[in-house]
């Protein structure tokens, strides 16, 4: 069997570097130490600098690092980029780009490439021309350090893309610098996206789907012809799940070579006595919030609830978490107070000031008729958690056995009322409950049993996919229900049956469970996937060398 070619070089390039607004900055942060091991200095991210006129909290400039390189990359490429390291476990060398001077030249390089590739930027919108830009620069970059550096093709160099708004960045690489190995990652389709987004049903029709045909319908036309054509153009095309394999099989007509699990690292988890302390002081701020807000004590013994990610009602599975919740009201035989958080980011005027005054000041009790977010929402009315906790009837009041609490902030520790962070609040939590329709991976499930919490998903998430090969109840870590197009109610008492089943644990049950959690969560170490990356790689520069005719 020939020996797996390693990369000398990886330039690894997303949205989302130093830039943490969805799950692919969680994969890639995560990973970084790992690859950084192996490829010290080497490993080299590249970002939008979208922090120009702010500090980015993520990124640490150094000044005089590869300051030669900066002054010929302004000078060459026209192009002003900042290096420093991403402020993460590993701490790798990152580079920002301003991408902003490209805007002016996007029509021309948008018929350069429909030229090279047949991308189709006509019916661009929206975000499409900074993306598109943003990957264009990211390709530049990298040819500039190739050839400032002068590497060569006894150096085994790899780029990595990462979701649809890189592919420009590939497209670059294929035409300027065939030399250099390239991956594609899509962690979603943009069309299986919005065919499920549009309450479409995505997969009892899924072989029935024609992915360009349904990006005119859906106005996906240009995102989706740069993401199908670069999963035809580059050396290798991976996603993160077999689900999302099958999806790219049918709508992108690709099927990735290497499918690549999303992994994480356990360095941000307390250990000990630290972990003890954070779940206390976690529990405590949860509690006096809840109660504050609410206007009551809590049982000694209330069972803390939660469900977070991105505010996607349907693909997230929100609406059908809200409906479980009103099943589980009517269960008679609920052992106990049931206090559900939602903490998904929606659109806010900030921090509830009423709400702020009573947590400093216990003596001001809340006099208000909203006893259900913590922060202002813009529109209460049109909010979908909010209409539904009204359809659903939930009131709030002490006799009522489960309470919602809507917690519509980014938390990152500044949110104005539990100043903490998403991560610091997760570990206070007794159980999660993420029942996704459309999910690639699910990274909010697997951080909740790393923190030892025991969760609640579907198997149409690549990560109920991967668990559910040995594990269906929650007795055992992870609670895994089968979802389909249809049967949103029927997964709804499935949920509410296993919120309750975990309520009548005791005490010495429920410490089982969260080792049982935290044992799975191991199994999902970098250290255990990273290999899938080294195939990859693998694939990527023996393609290339085949492209160059170079012998391996």
């Amino acid at each position: 069997m020939p020996q797996t070619l390693k990369p000398e070089y990886i330039f690894e390039t997303s949205w989302e570097v130093c830039n943490m607004v969805g799950g692919i900055y969680t994969v890639l942060s995560t990973r970084a130490a790992t690859l950084q091991e192996t490829h010290p200095d080497k490993l080299i991210f590249i970002g939008p600098d979208v922090w120009i006129d702010k500090l980015c909290p993520y990124f640490e400039e150094i000044p005089g690092l590869y300051e030669d390189w900066k002054t010929f990359t302004d000078k060459e490429y026209k192009l002003k980029i900042r290096v420093g390291r991403w402020n993460i476990p590993g701490k790798p060398i990152a580079v920002l780009v301003d991408f902003i001077p490209l805007m002016v030249q996007k029509n021309d390089i948008y018929s350069k490439v429909w030229e090279q590739t047949g991308v189709n930027s006509i019916a661009a919108n929206g975000d499409y021309d900074e993306s598109s830009m943003f990957g264009y620069s990211t390709g530049m970059i990298i040819e500039s350090y190739y050839r400032f550096f002068k590497l060569n093709s006894e150096n085994q160099v790899v780029a990595h893309f990462n979701e649809w708004m890189t592919t420009f960045g590939a497209f670059y690489i294929k035409n300027r610098l065939p030399e250099v190995g390239t991956v594609f990652t899509t962690h979603a389709t943009s069309i299986g996206r919005s065919i499920a987004g549009n309450h479409k049903p995505l997969y009892d029709y899924l072989n029935e789907y024609n992915g360009d045909q349904m990006s005119y319908e859906l106005n996906m036309v240009s995102k989706h012809s740069t993401e199908k054509i670069a999963a035809h153009l580059v050396d290798c095309f991976t996603t993160v799940s077999e689900i999302t394999g099958i999806e790219c099989e049918q709508l992108l007509d690709k099927k990735p070579d290497v499918i690549t699990p999303n992994g994480w690292e356990d360095g941000f988890i307390p250990k000990g006595k630290e972990f003890t302390s954070k779940r206390n002081d976690a529990r405590s701020s949860l509690r006096k919030v809840a109660e504050t807000l609410l206007g009551y004590e809590l049982s000694e013994n209330a069972l803390f609830v939660s469900t977070a990610g991105r505010y996607e009602y349907k693909n997230k599975g929100i609406d059908t978490f809200l409906e479980s919740l009103k099943i589980l009201t009517q269960n008679t035989n609920l052992k106990k107070e049931v206090v559900v958080f939602i903490m998904v980011p929606a659109w806010i005027k900030g921090s509830r000031i009423d709400l702020a005054s009573a947590l400093n000041h216990p003596e001001n009790k809340l006099q208000s008729w909203n006893r259900f977010t913590t922060h202002e929402l813009h529109d209460y009315y049109t909010d979908n958690v909010m209409s539904a906790i009204h359809w659903f009837h939930f009131t709030n009041i002490q006799s009522q056995p489960v309470k919602i609490i809507f917690v519509p902030s980014y938390l990152n520790g500044e949110d104005g009322i539990f100043n903490k962070s998403y991560y610091d609040l997760l570990v206070g939590m007794d159980l999660t409950v993420f029942p996704s329709y459309y999910e690639p991976w699910g990274y909010t499930p697997l951080e909740s049993i790393a923190f030892s919490v025991p969760t609640i998903t579907t198997d149409l998430s690549g990560f109920g996919q991967w668990v559910s090969h040995n594990l269906h109840e929650i007795e055992q870590g992870v609670g895994v229900i089968h979802r389909s197009d249809y049967n949103g109610y029927l997964v709804a008492e499935h949920i509410a049956e296993m919120i309750n089943k975990f309520a009548s644990f005791d005490a010495e049950e429920v410490k089982a469970v969260r080792k049982k959690a935290a044992v799975i969560a191991e199994k999902a170490l970098w250290k255990h996937f990273i290999h899938y990356y080294d195939k990859a790689y693998g694939i990527a520069l023996s393609n290339k060398n085949k492209r160059t005719k170079k012998v391996a």
